[in-house]
């Protein structure tokens, strides 16, 4: 076949697939026989195809589609159909107006032929540019939002620069998350990464024909090349791909958005790169055959073998991406059975019958990329919108292709017959077991063996001679009032040895001398007994039974249930021998010649027309699995990966599955210099245009991180000068309050550092977020200072101001020291009643914790009388002399600011507790997640840096949990003001708040954001008023596609100020009420 004739095949090929498209997106039907019969019959006139699915829906709506159209007819058809999600505004063609259903059939079509004959656009082309146009919009929309709106990058360069050789993630620019996670699926297939790196344009550019499409190809490869060289040698940890996918919506005009699928995307992504690459294939092998690098490596072909209303036939296919059904099936090789097979198989190998239609397909030539497309969507006709299939679907790491293979087709044919006959034989034997495990003819069936032991344990039981009835004396009940009599016995009754109707009850006489003789029944009284009666049997029991009776028909019961468990073991072992060789069927070596081992995985989260999706992708030089998110790239597992990617029981399921040849490593080695047989690596990966390219690239990002610095000690060397002149306030001030007596100078808030915090005036001194009078904090460290020079004092030998000083600092440091090494319940933390325990249990440098202690002693709070008042001028004497060599002035502001942070967060924390017992979650929320976030970065410098984390992610976890319950119970109230307050706590408290619990890969904060979607994602399938089913609609994208991109939110809640004694006081109450709760929490 020439050049020409292949490129008018695929035209024509592609054409077909347009009318099917066409007519899936007119009429909503999925079922691709059905459509392309429909062609078949009208001739490929969509109007008329139309009318024959209307017609054929209306008269058998549930029926079956029996005749089999061949889809071989037309030769070497590239593509496999694929069943794409259908658009959720289906036009109804069940109205009975056929004028009317007409008339917009003929407006569709009308408008999609002239749409098409204008541009040479597709529809499935114009449904990928609609959703472009839409992630574009969204991320230049996203600059105009509210602060608390905005997903941001941090400001800070440092917290995105790349971590060693980590991989590189991709941004969300906008509801591309589907972009990500294909892109990253093929950029870590080493062999297509090398084939985009190094391609280069055809040289005669200008000579190709000037049309839309092919031109939209080459700046696309461009923009390809350089998002890969990005992300092999970036030094950001994610790059933006915003200019690739730019360039793929300026190659369509569209307006409209929907959440594209990724088979779709996939499919169309590849068929652009094989038309660029063809370009540069026909330019460099003129006069021969080109080779297309993108067909080599993705596209396949099988065989379809058939039968066509009698006649065989035999047909050579290619493939690309191979669509398989996931309803009804329950792993992968199911269902690629059932996708091998169609139709009324039998007449392939036998003369009868010779008027049905079937055929098989046989792969001849498997592609090193093997993909399938897990139709997990399907068209619900009656509510008009697509919806997810949910159910469970394994798939191994290691797939064997053999079964498949046309060389194979004898043996292959020859085990699937034994297979059918094994599972027919294994349906009996199921259906005989089913007898004996649910026995019964009524509703209500036990196993059969339960029943025979119930029935012995019936006979068995000990005889009981009374009615269940008669001994129950309810003639004198309680108080003395005349009790009902009880009806009257039967005559089998008053024949057995029960006393006769009409004798006296217990406390009355005798009337009868039967009466006499018998032995009282005790009465079972159950408000007055605590326990039954020792005589009252506790089942019921035969009345009368003999031994010979009771041996015979135990000896009946004994043997039957040993014969039936004997009956049902051999049963249930016969099943399980079924099993085994089914599951050994082919593993033999001679069918496990053609392994596959998985490569990736793309899941997506959510429903039909909402979600999320990502990816995981196996390093095998690492030999382990990796999650890439966005711009989350994170180590991973097989056990994650099943639970994400087999369905079943969450909203998450695998939705394309690629598969490599294990026995073609040329697709994931890397690259060797020729010369010096080493490894390339970075850049050296690149070829020059692209290597500079990224440096260019790294440099701006350096000089990013330059400025960050540069701006940075900017701001440390004017809160540095700040600082200095408000110690020469403070040392001003000092000087002129030691020229006046004590008297008269009013006691001032003490400070246990020479400098005020940030934000403070220069000219006061308090403690840190505080001014406390001096009847509490300053009171209470005066007096400990008081009471260290008193001790020091009776001590000491030496009298000296300075020999005091020294003494006294031992005295208080050996207080301290001893706090700090006491083991103590979080209530009672002796770190916030003074900074000195905080800075030793964190191993501060000795001249830090020195100067801190002098500081606290040169305070004038101190100069009450005259040996307080030399010690202080002494130690501000010995503060003047401290070179600034001696004490890193810098590092000690650190170390101050650092438990000034450790206060904020204690208060963040504790008034959220506060808020949270009080129900308040609302308010209580921005308290947790400042207290999370802030501790995080104290315990990121020490573990005695901040407070328990799990128990402040509790909080956390759960405050959302509430707040999300809350927010949900409103919504299904139904009521207008409930489901907007509802939405609205979820979009501005919530939904921003999701990336903090994701971005840790926690595994309880994971359940918790799992568990906030399912409540969602559960009113898809209910019934609901119109104007909310479009609230949930407009919701959903935004609780499901939820990227770790921390979001920045508003300025923290402004802090009321705490002395230290009701800060201790308070926080130890409302901790020792909390802190056991995560023990009993989720």
């Amino acid at each position: 076949m020439t050049v020409e004739q292949n490129v008018l095949q695929q035209h024509s090929q592609k054409h077909q697939q347009t009318l099917l498209n066409q007519l899936r997106e007119v009429t909503g039907t999925t079922d691709v026989q059905l459509l392309q019969q429909a062609l078949q019959v009208s001739n490929g006139d969509l109007a008329e195809a139309v009318a024959f699915l209307t017609e054929k829906n209306a008269k058998v709506p549930q029926q079956d589609e029996a005749t089999y159209y061949q889809t071989s007819q037309v030769a070497n058809d590239r593509y496999i159909s694929v069943g794409s999600q259908a658009d959720t505004n289906v036009i109804d063609l069940t109205g009975d107006d056929k004028d009317d259903l007409q008339r917009a059939i003929a407006l569709s079509l009308e408008e999609s032929n002239r749409a098409f004959r204008e541009t040479g656009i597709t529809d499935e082309e114009q449904a990928i540019s609609r959703v472009l146009e839409a992630s574009i919009a969204e991320n230049k929309a996203s600059l105009k939002r509210t602060h608390t709106e905005v997903w941001s990058d941090s400001p800070n360069p440092h917290d995105r620069k790349r971590m060693d050789n980590c991989p590189v993630g991709l941004k969300n620019v906008g509801n591309t998350c589907w972009f990500s996670a294909v892109i990253q699926s093929l950029f870590n297939l080493l062999e297509f990464q090398r084939l985009v790196l190094h391609y280069s344009p055809p040289a005669r550019v200008q000579d190709l024909p000037r049309n839309q499409k092919e031109h939209r190809n080459l700046p696309f490869m461009q923009e390809l090349r350089n998002l890969f060289s990005l992300m092999v040698g970036s030094k950001r940890k994610y790059v933006d791909p915003s200019r690739a996918v730019e360039i793929l919506k300026d190659a369509f005009k569209s307006s409209e958005s929907q959440q594209q699928d990724v088979s779709e995307f996939t499919h169309k992504l590849l068929d652009w790169l094989e038309d660029a690459f063809q370009m540069k294939a026909e330019e460099d092998r003129e006069g021969e055959k080109p080779k297309n690098p993108m067909v080599e490596l993705f596209y396949g072909r099988f065989l379809a073998v058939g039968v066509l209303e009698g006649k065989k036939f035999e047909n050579t296919e290619m493939f690309g991406q191979y669509p398989l059904q996931v309803n009804g099936f329950k792993d992968l090789h199911e269902c690629l059975e059932a996708a091998m097979i169609e139709g009324e198989i039998e007449s392939l190998h036998s003369a009868e019958n010779s008027a049905r239609s079937g055929q098989e397909h046989w792969f001849t030539e498997l592609p090193p990329v093997l993909t399938f497309e897990l139709s997990r969507f399907e068209f619900n006709q009656a509510l008009g919108r697509p919806e997810k299939i949910h159910n469970k679907l394994e798939f191994p790491s290691m797939l064997y292709m053999d079964r498949y293979m046309d060389r194979n087709r004898d043996i292959t044919r020859i085990k699937r017959e034994e297979i059918r006959r094994l599972k027919e034989h294994l349906t009996l034997l199921q259906q005989r077991l089913e007898r004996y495990l649910s026995y019964g003819s009524g509703p209500k069936r036990f196993p059969l063996a339960d029943v025979l032991q119930y029935a012995m344990e019936f006979a068995s039981s000990k005889p009981v001679c009374t009615s269940p009835v008669e001994d129950i004396d309810t003639s004198a009940p309680p108080g003395g009032t005349t009790g009902q009599q009880l009806p009257p016995p039967s005559t089998a009754e008053q024949s057995s040895s029960v006393p006769p109707e009409g004798s006296a009850p217990a406390s009355g006489p005798a009337t009868a001398p039967a009466a006499a003789q018998q032995q009282r029944v005790p009465i079972h009284k159950p408000f007055t007994q605590s326990r039954l009666p020792p005589d009252l049997p506790m089942h019921p029991a035969p009345r009368h039974i003999t031994e010979e009776e009771l041996r015979v028909l135990e000896g009946c019961l004994h043997r039957w249930r040993s014969e039936v468990e004997n009956d049902t073991r051999d049963l249930q072992g016969s099943i399980s021998r079924i099993h085994r060789t089914i599951d050994m069927m082919y593993s033999d070596k001679s069918m496990m010649q053609v392994p596959y081992r998985l490569h990736a995985v793309l899941v997506h989260e959510g429903q039909a027309n909402a979600g999320h999706y990502w990816a995981y992708i196996y390093d095998p030089h690492q030999r382990r699995w990796m999650k890439y998110n966005d711009i989350s790239v994170t180590k991973s597992s097989w056990e994650e990966l099943v639970r994400d990617s087999f369905g079943g029981y969450r909203n998450a399921s695998a939705y394309c599955l690629m598969y490599i040849n294990d026995k073609k490593p040329f697709l994931i080695e890397e690259e060797f210099d020729k010369e010096t047989g080493q490894m390339l690596s970075g850049l050296d990966k690149l070829p020059p245009d692209l290597k500079q390219y990224v440096k260019e690239d790294n440099e701006l990002f350096d000089k990013e991180m330059e400025e960050w610095d540069a701006l940075q000690a900017r701001k440390a060397q004017q809160e540095k000068l700040a600082l200095a002149a408000a110690a020469a306030a403070a040392a001003a001030a000092a000087s002129a309050a030691s020229s006046t007596s004590t008297s008269s100078s009013s006691p001032q808030p003490m400070s246990i550092e020479s400098s005020p915090p940030d934000n403070a005036a220069p000219q006061q001194e308090p403690e840190y977020m505080e001014q406390p009078s001096p009847t509490n904090d300053s009171k209470h460290l005066q007096e400990d200072m008081e009471r260290a020079i008193s001790k020091a004092a009776a001590e000491q030998e030496e009298r000296s101001p300075e020999a005091l000083l020294n003494a006294a600092i031992k005295v208080e440091y050996t207080r301290l020291l001893r706090f700090a090494q006491e083991d103590t319940p979080p209530e009672n933390d002796y770190r916030l009643q003074h900074i000195i325990v905080y800075f030793i249990q964190n191993q501060a440098p000795k001249k830090i914790l020195e100067r801190t202690l002098l500081t606290q002693f040169a305070d004038r709070n101190l100069a009450f009388d005259e040996r307080c008042k030399s010690i202080m001028n002494v130690a501000r004497a010995k503060l003047d002399l401290i070179k600034p060599e001696e004490v890193n002035m810098d590092e000690y502001e650190m170390w101050h600011q650092d438990y000034r942070n450790f206060r904020e967060t204690t208060i963040f924390l504790m008034i959220g507790l506060e808020l949270f017992q009080k129900t308040n979650y609302v308010e209580a929320l921005m308290y947790l997640i400042y207290s999370y976030q802030y501790n995080r970065e104290l315990l990121s410098k020490g573990l005695y840096r901040g407070h328990d984390e799990e128990l402040l992610g509790y909080y956390r976890r759960e405050c959302l949990l509430k707040l999300n319950e809350q927010a949900a119970a409103m919504f299904e109230s139904g009521e207008e003001p409930e489901v907007t307050t509802g939405l609205g706590i979820m979009n501005e408290l919530v939904v921003p708040c999701l990336p903090l619990l994701l971005v840790h890969d926690a595994e309880k904060d994971l359940l918790a954001v799992e568990d906030m979607r399912n409540r969602w994602c559960s009113y898809l399938g209910q019934e609901m008023e119109s104007n909310l089913q479009e609230k949930l609609t407009d919701f959903l994208p935004k609780l499901l596609d939820c990227s770790t991109e921390i979001k920045s939110f508003h300025d923290p809640p402004k802090l009321p100020t705490y002395s230290t004694l009701e800060l201790c006081e308070r926080f130890g109450r409302i901790i020792a009420g909390h802190r056991r709760a995560p023990a009993e929490g989720r």
